[in-house]
């Protein structure tokens, strides 16, 4: 194994070397399909360091019984280098025992490829269109909008690690009925300014004050010009001078969690250039629009149900559960209608799109998945589309929910908890569960510095690291790979759990799931503190042990090592590796 290569790596090649090699001498028919091959630890570490399915998934496609198939595979695989046994186990799993030296050589491999170790060419520098947040502009960021900024943010990072290139997108929807509520509850605050009291907010405007500084800013560029005047001479204003401002505050506030977009989309001008209008009559011509009625809502009788002729999409044809319309019956375009554009557009300089969206949407995803499908693959295949679903998150305070909600102005906001917490434990925390599992930030929880809050355990493995390389410079004592055989198996465990990071890079990123990221580097955390602690007990154990400088050199070398893996690891996910708590 070179420098260059990880061991993951290798074993994929020894692997696929072996069904090279059955194939040369005709055990094994050619042209068949690898794919579903895989090379991965085994469940129970006991039968094991790597596991192979090959065989399993083989064997019927070539009209072999699974255990001969593995019977040959086995014979071959015990021939590649770094391979102590080779056993087959049940019905024709692999399980190969790795030796020392190629662990060793893998902690080696951390240490020559450093802040590239597990970076990988999987993507083959396709690009995916990455879009997150997409908030309304219509206030400021709100914790909402926090987690699907952080789990987009994060994606399109590990996606950029493997080997793809990464547009990260907003897509602004300043075209809705929200945006001139905007307008009017701007207007209001510049009639403020000029010194009007206006009294309560009427109900259904935002009665923010963040829409203050707006007010004073047109009262102060315009003058009373706009106090009396009809609604027709100022909305189109208003609306393009309070969406530009609270677009500046969304910024602001993402930028406190380093989240910088590549392109802002706006849905007003996707309208203005008449691409609904270029998607509609691409669709008629596919014959995936025509015009129709729609089924009379549930609860509705014969009676008191008005059909109205829509043009409708043929979403029912990809899955969904009805025909959808694309326009409204004033003519105005629904949200789905204007977003079929939106990607459609955004498909013609992507190979793949994923969009990370609120739960709250779930309802909208057959139809825009069918959508997609049918604009991108009539004339070819299909563009992969992806929507990620993120649930909310109820933020708690002494055990009592936080209330939230933008338009009665009471809110906690995005800025307020990155100010209270910091950056880090915002985007370490909203990564520690699946992003479709309900989460509660428990300000208390989030700042514990105990082994139960997995953001303090995973930065205090590190700080513990740079504290114990801090304290050996003192003693004279540095890292050195001269004598890592010293090295035994208490502290092998390390590096094979170390060893999977770049396949497990690979598999976040197929699977489109940055969680895994901060699963694992919880995993190594826990086993670094392991290790650590069984030198509480036994001396001999600890990472300088003044009486012997060449072990003292190899666990300080182990040492890096993880440490260089968990920077690595943080830095996906947009965290700082703190070097003391």
């Amino acid at each position: 194994m070179t420098a260059a290569q990880t061991l993951h790596a290798a074993f994929v090649g020894h692997v696929s070397a072996a069904l090279d090699a059955l194939e040369a001498a005709g055990t094994l028919p050619g042209g068949l399909s690898r794919a579903a091959v895989t090379v991965e630890p085994p469940r129970d570490t006991a039968h094991g360091d790597l596991a192979t399915n090959a065989a399993m998934v083989l064997a019927k496609p070539a009209g072999m019984n699974p255990r001969a198939l593995a019977e040959a595979l086995v014979a071959e695989l015990a021939k590649a280098p770094g391979v102590s046994a080779a056993e087959i186990a049940g019905p024709g799993f692999i399980n190969l025992k790795v030796d020392a030296a190629a662990w060793l050589a893998e902690l080696r491999a951390i240490a020559a490829l450093g802040t590239d170790y597990g970076r990988s060419a999987l993507g083959q520098g396709s690009t995916v269109n990455v879009e997150y947040v997409s908030a309304n502009p219509t206030g400021p960021m709100h914790m909402g909008h926090c987690r699907g900024a952080v789990v987009g943010d994060a994606l399109a990072a590990l996606l950029e690690f493997a080997g793809h290139k990464v547009i990260r997108e907003y897509y602004v929807n300043d075209a809705g009925g929200q945006v001139d509520v905007l307008a009017r509850s701007v207007h209001l605050r510049y009639r403020e300014a000029l010194g009007e009291d206006v009294g309560e907010i009427p109900e259904g405007l935002y009665p923010g004050d963040y829409l203050v500084p707006t007010g004073h800013r047109l009262a102060t560029h315009y003058g009373s010009k706009f106090v009396g005047a009809p609604e027709s001479e100022w909305l189109a204003l208003f609306r393009k001078e309070a969406v530009a401002d609270m677009l500046a505050m969304i910024k602001d506030d993402l930028g406190l969690l380093g989240i910088h977009h590549d392109l802002f989309s706006s849905e007003a001008e996707l309208q203005a250039a008449g691409k609904p209008e270029e998607a509609e009559k691409w669709l008629r011509a596919h014959d995936l629009v025509y015009d129709g009625h729609l089924e009379a809502p549930k609860g509705k009788t014969p009676e008191d149900w008005e059909p109205v002729e829509l043009p409708l999409f043929r979403s029912t044809k990809f899955g969904d559960d009805q025909d959808r319309p694309i326009k409204k019956s004033d003519g105005s375009w629904t949200y789905f209608g204007a977003d079929l554009a939106y990607h459609f557009q955004k498909a013609q300089s992507a190979d793949a799109l994923v969009d990370i969206w609120g739960a709250d949407h779930a309802g909208t995803v057959k139809r825009i998945k069918a959508a997609v499908a049918a604009m991108t693959g009539a004339e070819g295949k299909a563009t992969p589309f992806e929507v990620k679903l993120v649930q909310m998150v109820q933020l708690l305070r002494d055990g009592e929910p936080v209330k939230m909600s933008k338009r009665s102005g009471n809110f906690i906001t995005l800025a307020d908890v990155v100010r209270e917490v910091g950056k880090d434990v915002v985007r370490f925390t909203m990564l520690t569960r699946k992003p479709e599992a309900q989460m509660d930030f428990d300000f208390a929880k989030v700042v514990e510095a105990s082994k139960d809050n997995p953001v303090f355990y995973v930065q205090y493995a590190h700080a513990r690291i740079c504290s114990t390389l801090r304290k050996a410079a003192a003693e004279g004592f540095g890292p050195g790979d001269a004598a890592l055989d010293r090295l035994g198996e208490e502290e092998l465990a390390l590096v094979k759990l170390a060893a999977q990071f770049p396949r497990l890079v690979e598999a976040a990123a197929a699977a489109r799931e940055p969680h895994r990221i901060a699963f694992f580097l919880h995993d190594l955390a826990a086993a670094f503190h392991g290790y650590w602690n069984l030198g509480n007990d036994r001396p001999e154990k600890r990472f300088i042990v003044a009486r012997d400088g060449e072990l003292t050199a190899a666990r300080l070398y182990l040492a890096t090592q993880i440490g260089q893996l968990v920077r690595n690891g943080l830095g996906l996910l947009g965290v700082e590796a703190v070097e003391e708590m």
